[in-house]
């Protein structure tokens, strides 16, 4: 095993086996004030790829946060091979306002690949891109559903890419769906900086939810063992595979009402199976009954008992109805509706 050089970013040197905080100066905001983000440097003794992990890019998004944190509470740099560069919050003037967006309302997952002369969020993109993701052989950007949604924990991905399936698959999360790049994301760019990432989607903003984080540390550890960043012995092998999904479509409301869900995350739907009825508050009977436009599972869910005409209300993946797939649909069912799931105590590592 060769032994690795001290890793340089921004002038400032980690030393083999040793963790180190860098500061990236970002712009001054209007009273003078210093925005820096802060990269949290695990730097292995040996020699390996480097794995860049960025969670909050949305500021309301804080499962990536807590995942971050319980990744650096294993203190990994001493048996890494590699490096990783963690980013626990990219978007903070967002994660200080418990806001999606940046200040002047843009939203900084549409502003790469960035400018050093545009607009604040253009700014950040470009300064990400160059000193971050330049660094990187791989990327796993951490995710939640917005305000009043929650997203079942699933990988996306372009599944033509065959370094983005591999990571994915190796992240294994209950579902790997299908995505095409969105325009200005920090996923596109990835794309044309020849660094595969992988968008994790878990949880609600502004929630924890236990599952989603459990689940997203783990893969994380994961995809490192798989990349031989770390040894094999510092996980357990999930027992369920992923369900690949190719599409997916939100079912929408028809009419306004009170929104009865009867459907949770992660239920396999049958094609033309009742998921949801609106009721009317006003006139007694009214309702109307929504129904699965085809067999899939539920990866996104509204929270709002009151909806409006048009407003999404399950987000269902594809999926064939095969007896196989249902089993491991049920599986993914079975496991996400754990009553046991619980945070550990802080300083406790035994829970993978």
């Amino acid at each position: 095993m060769r032994q690795t050089l001290p890793f340089i970013l921004n002038g400032q040197a980690i030393s083999p086996g040793q963790q180190g905080r860098v500061f990236l100066p970002i712009t001054r905001l209007y009273n003078n004030t210093p925005l820096d983000l802060e990269v949290i440097i695990e730097h292995g003794r040996y020699t390996g790829p480097t794995l860049l992990v960025t969670a909050a890019i949305h500021g309301d998004e804080l499962n990536g946060v807590e995942i971050c944190r319980r990744l650096l509470q294993r203190q990994l740099a001493a048996k890494l091979h590699g490096t990783l560069l963690i980013v626990p919050v990219v978007n903070q003037l967002g994660f200080i306002q418990q806001s999606r967006y940046l200040p002047d309302r843009r939203d900084l997952n549409r502003c790469f690949p960035g400018s050093a002369r545009g607009a604040l969020g253009s700014r950040m993109a470009a300064q990400i891109r160059e000193r971050l993701l330049s660094q990187a052989d791989y990327a796993i950007d951490l995710h939640t559903g917005a305000i009043h949604r929650s997203n079942l924990p699933q990988i996306r991905v372009d599944i033509d890419d065959p370094e983005g399936m591999r990571l994915a698959q190796l992240f294994n999360p209950p579902l790997i769906l299908n995505a095409p790049l969105r325009e200005g994301s920090f996923r596109a760019s990835s794309v044309h900086s020849d660094t595969p990432m992988i968008v994790y989607e878990a949880g609600e903003a502004l929630r924890f939810d236990p599952k989603s984080i459990r689940t997203g540390e783990r893969g994380i550890r994961q995809v490192m063992v798989g990349l031989n960043m770390l040894p094999k012995r510092s996980h357990r092998s999930p027992k369920v595979k992923p369900v690949i999904a190719t599409r997916s479509s939100w079912l929408r409301s028809e009419s306004d009402g009170l929104l009865l869900n009867h459907a949770a995350l992660g239920q396999y739907l049958s094609q033309g199976e009742t998921v949801a009825t609106i009721a009317s508050p006003f006139v007694q009977g009214q309702v109307q009954q929504l129904k699965a436009k085809f067999d899939g599972i539920v990866i996104g869910l509204n929270h709002l008992p009151v909806v409006n005409e048009g407003d999404a209300i399950l987000h269902i993946a594809e999926l064939n109805g095969d007896p196989e797939t249902q089993s491991r649909a049920a599986s993914i069912q079975a496991d996400f509706d754990d009553p046991n799931e619980y945070f550990p105590p802080i300083g406790d590592n035994s829970i993978t």
